[in-house]
């Protein structure tokens, strides 16, 4: 099948399978499989225009809603941290985008690029499996570790499990905000974060995620763990719901400026990114079924040793 807009040829069972695989391997470690797509994208089926990163985008429009939903439903969305994301992410997005145009058309600069934003997400998970990376992380999974006790122990109080019905106390709900602090209360204690340093975070991802073609979840979340000391509980659920928003906005943007670039592929590639994205959507949905089967340890390593070695690939083929 020849898909007109990338110029790809290819069997469109091709795109499903590899978004299938990928998401499924990738969302056991909690990782978003975009950023390996991408790379698929250009170095298999050729495609290395510009039109690429938008296409990427269009994978998180349509494999994400499914986990969205199931936030929504259960009242684990928390909105001060979603919309400060959203806020920051896009004006990030749309120069992203522009970058990705005017400096980076080149398939061998883009690959450059591409293989630094890789070298990090790899070296990253690499890192996390240290001694080292365990004892700093230690607190954080106590402190995790805690409030899923206190969420069980909530959940058997009221005799509700997990779905529509939860308690008002293992729901998320704003408590005050303002342009320098939002706070928020969940499990009967209140949490708050910086609300400009967030949006200074969420502008240099969207800046990533504009040019590379990721929402930024996979880079944010950890970060506002980390650095804010928030819930991966109740930060999971904005960073999926923010990826998705600005997916949406991502694509609208790169449509925007066809006019401006006549003469370059900008706009994205709809059907092969529907096909990557119905994969994903499927794949996820895999990836969290068979996640119990498989070691948290060996899925991060693996993702960590592919996505490296994807990464010097790129980074020394620039200089080679």
């Amino acid at each position: 099948m020849f898909f007109p807009v990338s110029g790809v040829e290819t069997n469109p069972a091709v795109p499903f399978l590899v978004a299938l695989v990928v998401s499924s391997f990738t969302s056991m470690g909690g990782v978003s499989g975009a950023f390996l797509l991408l790379p698929f994208q250009v170095s298999v089926l050729g495609f290395a225009s510009p039109a690429v990163s938008p296409t990427n985008l269009v994978y998180n429009i349509v494999a994400i809603p499914s986990g969205v939903y199931r936030y929504l439903r259960e009242g684990r969305m928390n909105w001060p941290l979603t919309w400060v994301v959203i806020l920051g992410t896009l004006p990030g997005l749309l120069f992203g985008a522009l970058i990705r145009i005017k400096w980076l058309p080149d398939p061998k600069h883009f690959k450059l690029f591409v293989g630094c934003v890789l070298l990090y997400i790899g070296v990253r998970l690499l890192y996390d499996q240290t001694p080292l990376a365990r004892r700093k992380k230690a607190e954080i999974l106590r402190f995790e570790a805690q409030v899923q006790e206190r969420l069980k122990a909530v959940l058997a109080a009221s005799g509700q499990s997990q779905g529509a019905g939860l308690p008002p106390a293992a729901r998320v709900k704003t408590a005050a905000w303002n342009w320098r602090r939002v706070s928020y209360e969940f499990l009967g204690e209140t949490f708050s974060f910086h609300a400009p340093a967030l949006f200074a975070l969420a502008l240099v991802v969207g800046l990533i995620g504009g040019a590379y073609g990721i929402g930024g979840g996979a880079i944010i979340a950890p970060f506002v763990a980390a650095i804010f000391g928030l819930p991966i509980y109740t930060i999971a659920g904005a960073a999926l719901l923010g990826t998705l928003i600005t997916s949406v906005a991502g694509v609208g943007i790169y449509y925007c400026l066809v006019p401006f670039y006549p003469g370059q592929a900008v706009a994205p590639d709809l059907a092969l990114g529907v096909l990557f994205g119905l994969g994903g959507f499927c794949g996820m949905y895999l990836g969290a079924r068979l996640q119990k089967f498989v070691s948290a340890v060996i899925i991060r390593l693996g993702l960590g040793l592919i996505i490296s070695g994807l990464a010097l690939h790129y980074i020394l083929g620039f200089f080679l």
